[in-house]
């Protein structure tokens, strides 16, 4: 990062422009409260499976399965974007060389959050239309979710995510420099 000259003092507008990217603190702050709700909820979810084991049925069990996997993912989801937006917009972690440092922190960029993101919203919306599609004999029951508008717009829904992933990625690589340049 290059340092300003000692010579030039930054002006109070841009000063204060600069710094009030510490008042994203908050947000990821809250975020990781939210993290902690999800673990909350995970463990809730397993004592559930773990409670109904001797009862459930294969799909049951399988339904919860997958809502533990959903869990998690947004879970991940959560720290992909509390790491690698304080990394991008905040200030640096200052983690290199630690041994537990995610391997994508090291070149992760507004870009690259951003396709990191597009990614685990597919894969979550993925779960949830596994879900969907695993409980479909339930059609046209109380849950909107489950008649056939509903998996119909859930699967819509779906694509919708993956070409705009796609549409991220396609913009990105064509906003970089061809290779060698």
């Amino acid at each position: 990062m290059a340092k300003l000259p000692e010579s030039s003092p930054l002006r109070p507008l841009p000063t204060l422009i600069f710094a009030s990217r510490w008042l994203q603190v908050p947000l990821y702050l809250g975020l990781i409260v939210a993290q902690g709700v999800y673990v909350v909820l995970f463990l809730k979810e397993l004592w559930h499976l773990i409670a109904g084991a001797a009862s459930f049925g294969e799909q049951q069990i399988m339904l919860v399965v997958l809502g533990l996997i959903d869990v998690v993912m947004i879970s991940n989801l959560l720290v992909m974007v509390i790491v690698g937006g304080y990394e991008t917009f905040v200030s640096r972690l200052g983690l290199s060389g630690h041994p537990d440092q995610p391997e994508w922190l090291s070149h992760v960029n507004a870009s690259v959050l951003k396709i990191k993101l597009a990614m685990a919203i597919i894969g979550i919306s993925s779960i949830h239309l596994l879900r969907t599609f695993i409980e479909a004999g339930n059609l046209g029951s109380d849950n909107a979710s489950y008649t056939e508008t509903g998996v119909m717009w859930q699967t819509i829904i779906h694509c919708a995510f993956i070409l705009s992933a796609v549409g991220i990625a396609f913009v990105d690589k064509m906003s970089q420099p061809p290779e060698g340049h």
